[in-house]
């Protein structure tokens, strides 16, 4: 898979509507879910509690914290397009955002990303970009949304 290669505030302009391409599948283990419990403090048994999520989790197992499977959208996205030629770039928000479904432990998510709108800001650039993270086998993504990243070219 080769990735969109991004230049210029024309060049995201001109992607505008369009898909930009599909990540690669990356597995949620347990191992990762209980280091990402670990670095937010966020130890609910929903998570780590791997007995209890069998006899009592409406899931059977247990599930990726929604904020886990947000945090490695940058790592997917890097697979998809790589935007060159920039002084900085800014993680700006995130908006109409909804998880969909849960990810359980050891299910593979990917990423597909598309351009809704990119803005001139005298020479700084607002990208919105729509996110949808599929799991494999299953018709709902865990969520679908927009992230907005601020880049600021070199001209």
């Amino acid at each position: 898979m080769s990735k969109v290669i991004i230049k210029s505030f024309s060049e995201l302009e001109a992607l505008i509507g369009h898909e930009l391409g599909i990540s690669n599948w990356h597995e949620f283990t347990q191992e990762q879910i209980n280091l990402f419990a670990d670095a937010t403090l966020d130890h609910q048994w929903i998570h780590i509690d791997v007995d209890k999520c069998k006899t009592e989790s409406p899931f059977g197992g247990p599930i990726a914290h929604g904020y886990l499977t947000l945090s490695i959208l940058p790592y997917l996205w890097e697979q998809i397009v790589e935007v060159q030629n920039l002084k900085l770039q800014v993680n700006y928000g995130i908006e109409k955002f909804k998880f969909n479904q849960p990810v359980l432990v050891n299910n593979k998510v990917r990423l597909v990303a598309k351009v809704i709108n990119a803005v001139n800001l005298r020479g700084i650039t607002r990208a919105n970009i729509g996110v949808k993270l599929e799991i494999e086998g299953n018709a709902k993504p865990a969520y679908e949304g927009e992230i907005v990243f601020i880049y600021h070219f070199n001209n």
